[in-house]
């Protein structure tokens, strides 16, 4: 359990599935998934971002902080971030679970809704979808929602006080795969290299696995040492990542 954010209004916790969550679940401990609590510590409202595999365990860790969960953000559409089946090999609780548990909003980019609904059953009325640029408040804190499409079409970051939680478009080493269905190597080069543009370097980046020593860095560490960042223009970027 880590970086929580102390002294300030802000509740922010990264949880790493199959150790603070999920433990003991084999999948998830392959998997290494973040699932992250951003909060108002003020009003006592939370939302969870990707909450796969242990949806009571989030729910209890919440309530041990006084905290209450007032809705779920979908990063993208992935089973071991929203649930569903992992390729028939194994199935992931996710939203339709958390939904059972407490009726809360489930936040997603426009492009992804048909994506979610088809993956975990979940049916439209509970997904709020967004376009980039808007902001989902808790409590009084906003959220600034990021689209940025290349891992799959409607694949979103979270910019929320100077931290940037990523999902799969960006891993302090690497980015998504952009072999899979959805996904699309040029658009992951502008999401990577305009739409993120826009966070500064001393923003810390959260990403959606523990696919380094790190759990998390600054964007200009990330920036200066991620091999993504390397080529200085779409066709170099293509010949090294594209598929």
């Amino acid at each position: 359990m880590r970086a929580m954010a102390d002294g300030n209004r802000l509740y922010f916790k990264q949880l790493l599935a199959g150790l603070d969550v999920a433990e003991g679940d084999r999948v998830a401990e392959q998997m290494v998934n973040f699932v992250y609590l951003i909060g108002d510590r003020e009003t006592g409202e939370a939302v969870v971002v990707d909450p796969a595999y242990d949806q009571q365990g989030i729910l209890d860790i919440l309530a041990a902080d006084g905290m209450r969960l007032t809705g779920a953000l979908a990063t993208h559409y992935h089973a071991d971030h929203v649930g569903g089946s992992l390729g028939g090999m194994a199935e992931i609780t996710g939203i339709a679970e958390l939904l059972a548990l407490t009726d809360v909003p489930i936040h997603v980019q426009a492009d992804e809704a048909e994506w979610v609904a088809r993956g975990t059953g979940v049916t439209h009325d509970h997904l709020a979808t967004h376009a980039s640029g808007d902001h989902v408040m808790v409590g009084d804190i906003p959220i600034t929602l990021i689209h940025t499409p290349g891992h799959t079409p409607g694949s979103q970051c979270f910019l929320v006080d100077g931290r940037l939680v990523a999902g799969d478009t960006l891993f302090l080493n690497g980015c998504g795969r952009t072999d899979l269905p959805g996904s699309d190597p040029a658009q992951m080069y502008e999401s990577l290299t305009q739409r993120l543009a826009q966070v500064p370097d001393e923003a810390v980046l959260f990403p959606g696995h523990l696919y380094s020593e790190k759990p998390s860095a600054s964007m200009g560490e990330t920036r200066q040492r991620n091999v993504v960042f390397r080529p200085s223009s779409l066709e170099q970027w293509l010949m090294m990542f594209g598929t």
